[in-house]
């Protein structure tokens, strides 16, 4: 079976928690993605999307140049994928916590992130229709989007 190593997007864009959200706007265009992975030092923090940047400071009118990656993050669980892990895991969690992106750990590093794109490329077809539905339908409040 695939791993989720084997499926995913390696060498993340990391930022620091102190990170503006205007900076991390900046590198979402600049790079084309749609999330970056937040560490304090080598610690996993979470994820900040573009969802998350439109939602919760565009549209609540929060000044993205003094709200920081650690301001959006705060009281989120981070949910993650094992490289090692199989792709039905990843479905499996993906689904449960209605995210659409998991950070991928091996150890305590961050290798990669796994997107609903990446397993669109690896899993079957009904396995990637019933992860969409799931997210979906929980309206993906989970701030992984």
């Amino acid at each position: 079976m695939t791993t989720a190593r084997e499926a995913m997007s390696p060498s993340p864009t990391i930022v620091p928690v102190e990170t503006s959200v205007r900076d991390i706007a900046r590198t979402l265009r600049e790079e084309g993605i749609g999330a970056v992975v937040v560490c304090d030092g080598d610690r996993l923090q979470g994820l900040v999307t573009d969802r998350d940047v439109a939602v919760e400071v565009v549209a609540a009118d929060r000044d993205a140049s003094s709200t920081t990656a650690a301001d959006l993050l705060s009281g989120r669980e981070t949910v993650t994928i094992g490289a090692d892990d199989d792709l039905e895991e990843a479905i499996r969690t993906m689904s449960d916590h209605a995210v659409r992106r998991l950070p991928v750990i091996d150890g305590d590093r961050v290798v990669g992130v796994l997107s609903q794109a990446d397993l669109a490329r690896h899993a079957d077809d009904a396995q990637i229709a019933s992860l969409v539905r799931s997210v979906s339908d929980a309206g993906d409040n989970s701030g992984q989007g």
